[in-house]
């Protein structure tokens, strides 16, 4: 039992030695410093220590010039700081943070040295984001005050901290290190002891994926980037982040979470074994998916696979009118971005009174833009007065480009298809906006499947910029460039990529969300806390179950079943807390309840 001078729940965390002086550790001590810690920086690399010390000079100056610390506050920080290479130092520690390499041996060597140095009441704490904290503690002659605290990069900016607990670890050392996140400013997340905890248990999952369908040749890394970041609001694109994170460090994290759950989603994708043992770990070496200006650039140049400026394109078809089938939301925000550029649209839908109630829709929406400034009263009107609504596809006789935005359902969209095959004149473009279902069928239901192709928009459809551009294996290659140009013309960033469940986005976003859930499903942590460590640690707009409940759990479950069925890999299968809550009724915002509960409207 604790005695009340042993207990660290009791004594307030003021003098910290942070062990592993690299970008994370000197991150750690400017934290520390900042709010009022006395720091005790340790390396074994006497120059690394002098590296960390000038990183220290430079950022707390930088502070200064933007106006965040005072000259006299950023004295204060240097003078709580002192750096060297004696891990004698940590002996006046309270708290003791080791940032060393992601190695067992490594850290169980600090470890042990900390037993013979440090108080019996201090407590030892693990920056890992990959290994076990109970097997680290368990090497300690004090695995009560061992748990882990990871921080994510830049430390001193980004407001997660995971307090990771083992079976092991005292409630009253999980205590005081939380209370000291907080004095920090940082938001802490508890979490059980499992690789990856929960930011990086979901970020790399996700990250592996994108390597590995960047390794297919699906699609190219900048459309992989580009697609997260415009579809899903992501500050980055994975392989983007996978450089910036280093390649070996994802490996050995995927490496860890695969010993545990061998879930093929967590075995790590072949390219990360080639780029690590080839020396290409990203922005530290100056290459890994992409090339750098020089080792720890952030500023990517062009390579070889850097797609060409102009390259020769086959000539793209004239589009002057484009006809849009659909009454729903998607539809009319289809509608409206076809107008704002200029074209003439026909918006059809299987009744006159369907179509006016979309067009007045879209008139709404202008005028919502008109009443933000971002349109004239005049340009809105010009805009409306470009879409006929029709109540027969009859009247997309002269369309160059026909655009299906109806029910997410193959038999409905191969309809339609058929009817565009009939009404449609020879060499007009016909396109579906399907988010999972099967391009060609589509194109098979038509006597012309040269001309098919996929356009899939992203709701809402005015505001979201990326169009994922699908091509069959009998897409003709004028109709590609032809969808490009169209792209370009409506302001929106084309990606492309074949016909295959979820295409990108879908394809890496619903994985994601379902790992989320089995999370909860396993108690291994609360809704609120996996949306703030993906919000605070990944810089996501929202977190996956608020996501989850925007987008509909019967959609996302529809998703989750096409991607398992597609791809026939275990670890897609959905998890069954989402189809209990779909059985269930509780859909999301939709429906009141989801995963959260909300008001009625």
């Amino acid at each position: 039992m604790a005695t009340p001078q042993s207990d660290p729940s009791l004594s307030p965390l003021r003098t910290v030695a942070v062990v592993g002086l690299g970008t994370m550790g000197t991150g750690i001590t400017e934290a520390l410093a900042r709010a009022g810690r006395e720091v005790i920086g340790i390396d074994i690399s006497e120059a690394q220590a002098a590296r960390s010390a000038a990183a220290l000079e430079t950022s707390t100056a930088r502070a200064v010039a933007r106006g965040r610390l005072t000259e006299q506050e950023r004295a204060d920080v240097m003078a709580r700081v002192r750096t060297g290479t004696d891990l004698t130092a940590a002996a006046a520690a309270d708290l003791v943070i080791e940032v060393v390499p992601e190695s067992y041996d490594i850290k169980h060597q600090v470890f042990r040295e900390l037993d013979g140095i440090v108080r019996p009441d201090t407590v030892l704490a693990t920056g890992t984001n990959a290994l076990s904290v109970t097997r680290l503690a368990a090497a300690s002659a004090r695995p009560e005050r061992v748990l882990g605290l990871h921080f994510f990069n830049p430390a001193p900016a980004m407001k997660l901290v995971e307090v990771v607990s083992s079976v092991l670890t005292a409630p009253g050392a999980v205590a005081a290190v939380t209370d000291l996140a907080i004095e920090l400013g940082k938001e802490p997340v508890a979490v059980g002891d499992r690789p990856g905890f929960v930011a990086d248990g979901l970020l790399f999952g996700y990250l592996n994926q994108a390597a590995a369908m960047y390794e297919a040749k699906y699609a190219s890394r900048e459309d992989i980037d580009a697609a997260m970041r415009l579809g899903c609001g992501l500050p980055m694109g994975p392989l983007a982040l996978l450089d910036l994170i280093g390649i070996d460090t994802a490996r050995t994290v995927l490496d860890a979470m695969y010993a545990e759950s061998r879930d093929r989603l967590h075995a790590p994708a072949p390219i990360l074994k080639q780029l690590s043992e080839a020396g290409l770990t990203g922005r530290k070496s100056g290459r890994g998916f992409y090339t750098y200006e020089a080792p720890g650039s952030a500023t990517a140049v062009r390579d070889a696979q850097t797609p060409q400026d102009g390259a020769a394109l086959t000539p793209g078809r004239t589009v002057r009118s484009v006809g849009v089938a659909g009454s729903g939301t998607m539809a009319s925000g289809i509608a409206e971005v076809f107008a704002k550029a200029g074209y003439a649209v026909v918006l059809a839908a299987r009744s006159e009174q369907k179509a006016q109630a979309a067009k007045a829709r879209i008139g709404k929406s202008l005028d919502r833009s008109v009443d933000k400034g971002r349109m004239t009263a005049e340009a809105a009107a010009e805009t409306l007065d470009l879409i006929t609504p029709a109540g027969s596809y009859d009247a997309f006789a002269d369309v160059d480009l026909a655009v299906e935005a109806v029910a997410e359902d193959l038999e409905v969209k191969r309809q339609l298809f058929q009817t565009l095959d009939k009404v449609c004149k020879p060499g007009a473009v016909l396109a579906t906006t399907t988010s999972s279902l099967p391009v060609v069928a589509c194109a098979r239901a038509t006597s012309r499947p040269q001309d098919v192709i996929g356009m899939h928009f992203f709701n809402p459809a005015p505001a979201m910029k990326l169009v994922e551009v699908v091509r069959t294996v009998l897409t003709a290659e004028d109709v590609h460039t032809t969808v490009h140009e169209v792209c370009a013309r409506i302001r929106k960033h084309a990606v492309d990529c074949g016909d295959r469940a979820g295409f990108i986005v879908n394809a890496l976003l619903f994985p994601y969300l379902n790992n989320a859930i089995k999370m909860v499903q396993e108690h291994y942590a609360t809704l609120d806390d996996i949306d703030a460590a993906m919000k605070l640690g990944g810089g996501y707009p929202m977190g996956p179950f608020e996501l989850l409940d925007v987008v509909g759990l019967d959609v996302s479950l529809a998703i989750e079943k096409v991607l398992h069925r597609e791809f026939r890999d275990p670890g897609l299968a959905p998890a069954p807390l989402l189809e209990h809550l779909v059985a269930a009724g509780c859909l999301g915002r939709k429906t009141g309840r989801g995963f959260r509960e909300y008001a009625r409207r």
